[in-house]
């Protein structure tokens, strides 16, 4: 095993673009579990993101209209979810579920001729001198604009979490469903919204996948991404600053792992591989140990039905 050929500026560039997508689909459902709802359906959202932003920018030739469409179809997908659970009734963990199977079955519907096919490149900003510096360059100024977006994103929402008045009455309705409405809140509309806004951000996470990490279309490219994501959001006992750390951990480990492969470790691929899956459950397990951390951190109301009395 060769470790010299595993260069740590190119593995922090590549850690970072692997963690973009799920950083993506955590900071929305983040959203949606401050608002109360437990939507299960990350996973489909993004898939349905990663086809329809593929054949967005295929068909159109820019990958800015992808990323867009792709966010328009996850947002639209999730209000299937939304009308279910919130005007039907319709059980929160079931319904996410049954939207993922839905997702990732009409996406290999949608995506079936579009195998093969190489979609427009999104190019990385490249800033004179700054982008040029050994090192500090390419891990600071080296990179696509969507992860610039999810950073920014990331800060948007701790501020808007904590700063506004807007966050006081999401996280007053993912509090207590029953005492935002006796205030004059419009529970059902303020979840409408940010279930929308949960599937925008998890459609983005799909198209970032299928346009730039992986530039290209495959049945199941997601892998399970939108459930590490859900994962994350726990990790991040609800805190946005705390989903970088946890999407940056799951995507180092990642990168890593492929590195290793790449430098001929003699471990079979399929334990390196699983890894990350692995490394995740282990920091779960260790975070729901503390039992009274979490009770404090999760919104009290996440889950539960809401049955307006008028």
């Amino acid at each position: 095993m060769d470790l010299s050929s595993i260069s740590p500026v190119t593995l922090i560039v590549s850690l970072m673009a692997a963690s973009t997508p799920i950083l993506l689909a955590a900071l929305g459902e983040l959203i949606v579990e401050k608002s109360g709802v437990l939507n299960l359906g990350v996973e489909g959202m993004m898939i349905i993101g990663a086809v329809c932003g593929f054949i967005a920018a295929v068909t159109t030739g820019s990958p800015w209209l992808g990323f867009l469409f792709g966010a328009i179809c996850g947002a639209a997908v999730s209000m299937i979810f939304a009308v279910l659970t919130q005007y039907l009734m319709a059980n929160q963990v079931a319904t996410g579920l049954g939207l993922t199977m839905f997702g990732l079955g009409l996406a290999s519907l949608l995506g079936h001729s579009y195998t093969g096919i190489n979609p427009p490149l999104f190019s990385q900003i490249h800033i004179p001198v700054l982008s040029d510096l050994p090192v500090v360059g390419r891990i600071v100024f080296g990179h696509d604009p969507m992860i610039y977006f999810s950073l920014a994103l990331t800060f948007a929402i701790w501020y808007f979490l904590t700063r506004t008045r807007g966050g006081l009455v999401l996280r007053a309705v993912g509090e207590s469903h029953d005492a935002a409405h006796a205030l004059g809140y419009k529970v059902i509309r303020i979840r409408m919204l940010a279930i929308a806004f949960g599937g925008a951000c998890a459609g983005l996470g799909g198209a970032y996948l299928s346009l730039v990490r992986v530039p290209q279309w495959a049945e199941g490219m997601t892998a399970g991404a939108g459930w590490i994501a859900l994962a994350i959001v726990v990790f991040a006992s609800w805190k946005p600053g705390r989903a970088i750390i946890g999407a940056y951990l799951f995507g180092g480990v990642t990168v890593l792992q492929l590195n290793l492969q790449a430098a001929g470790l003699a471990i079979s691929p399929a334990y390196l591989s699983m890894t990350p899956y692995l490394a995740t459950i282990i920091v779960l397990v260790i975070m729901a140990s503390d039992k009274k951390r979490q009770s404090l951190n999760a919104p009290a109301s996440l889950g539960k039905t809401f049955f307006a009395s008028t």
